[in-house]
C-alpha cells in the first residue's frame, strides 16, 4: 500500500485518510500531507497573529498545530499497520467502518465549545480567550482556533475509540506471536500520540476542567492500550 494516504478501500480507513486519499487529480504521501497541515496551519497563526497583534497567542497555536500533526501521523501509523496485519473482520470493521471516532470527536468538540464560550466567561476572572485574544477577538482569530481545536478533538476522539477497541479485540481474540507483537507496537503508538498532548498541560493550569479532561484522557488511554498489550501478550 505504500507511504501514501489512498487505501483501496475507503471502508477500512480513518475519515481523515479517506477525505486526503479522496481529493481529485492529488495523491500525497503520509508525510506530504502532514506538511501541508502544519504548513498551512502554521502559516495562518502566524498572519493573524501579525494582523491583529496576538503575538501571545502564537506559541500556544503552534503547539495546538503540532499535536494536531503528531495526531495525523499516530492516525496514518494505526491505519497501515491494522491494515498490513491479519486480524478478524469485525475488528477492522469496528475500528473503521463504525466511524465511533467521528461521534466522539463531534461531542469533545461541543463540550469544549461550550466551556470556552459559556462555562468559563461566566465562573473565572479572566476567562480563557480574553486573555488569549483580548475582551474583543477578531473573527478571523476564533474561526482558526475553532478549526484547529476541531482538528484535536478529531485526533483525541479517534485516539480514544483506537484504544477501547484494541482492548475489546485483545480480550476478544488470540493472534500469533508476530501478529501480537506488531499490534502491541500499534497500541504503543497510541500511548506515544497521549502523552504527546501533554504538551498542551502548561497552557491548562488556570484551566481545571480542560486540565483534567486533557490529563484524563492521557491516563485512560495509557491504561487501556496497557491493558489491550498485556491482554494480547499473555492470552
Amino acid at each position: 500500500m505504500g507511504a501514501g494516504v489512498q487505501p483501496a478501500d475507503y471502508g477500512e480507513t480513518w475519515t481523515y485518510e479517506s477525505i486526503v486519499g479522496a481529493l481529485p487529480g492529488i495523491r500525497l504521501s503520509a508525510a506530504q500531507a502532514i506538511a501541508l497541515q502544519v504548513g498551512l496551519f502554521e502559516a495562518a497563526v502566524l498572519l493573524l497573529a501579525w494582523g491583529y497583534d496576538l503575538w501571545t497567542a502564537v506559541v500556544p497555536g503552534t503547539v495546538a498545530v503540532a499535536v494536531a500533526a503528531v495526531g495525523s501521523l499516530a492516525m496514518l501509523r494505526l491505519g497501515r499497520g491494522v491494515r498490513e496485519q491479519d486480524v478478524p473482520e469485525p475488528y477492522r470493521r469496528l475500528l473503521f467502518g463504525s466511524s465511533i471516532e467521528v461521534v466522539l470527536s463531534v461531542l469533545a468538540f461541543v463540550a469544549l465549545v461550550t466551556h470556552l464560550f459559556v462555562f468559563d466567561p461566566a465562573r473565572a476572572a479572566e476567562p480563557l480567550l480574553a486573555g488569549l485574544f483580548g475582551s474583543e477577538p477578531p473573527v478571523p482569530v476564533v474561526y482558526l482556533m475553532l478549526l484547529v481545536l476541531w482538528d484535536l478533538c478529531y485526533r483525541i476522539g479517534t485516539s480514544w475509540w483506537a484504544a477501547v477497541v484494541s482492548l475489546w479485540r485483545s480480550l476478544r481474540y488470540t493472534f500469533d506471536p508476530e501478529t501480537g507483537r506488531a499490534l502491541a507496537r500499534l497500541d504503543a503508538t497510541n500511548v506515544a500520540f497521549a502523552g504527546v498532548q501533554a504538551l498542551l498541560v502548561p497552557f491548562l493550569v488556570d484551566q481545571p476542567v480542560l486540565l483534567a479532561a486533557v490529563g484524563g484522557h492521557v491516563v485512560a488511554v495509557t491504561v487501556v492500550s496497557a491493558a489491550a498489550i498485556l491482554a494480547t501478550r499473555f492470552r
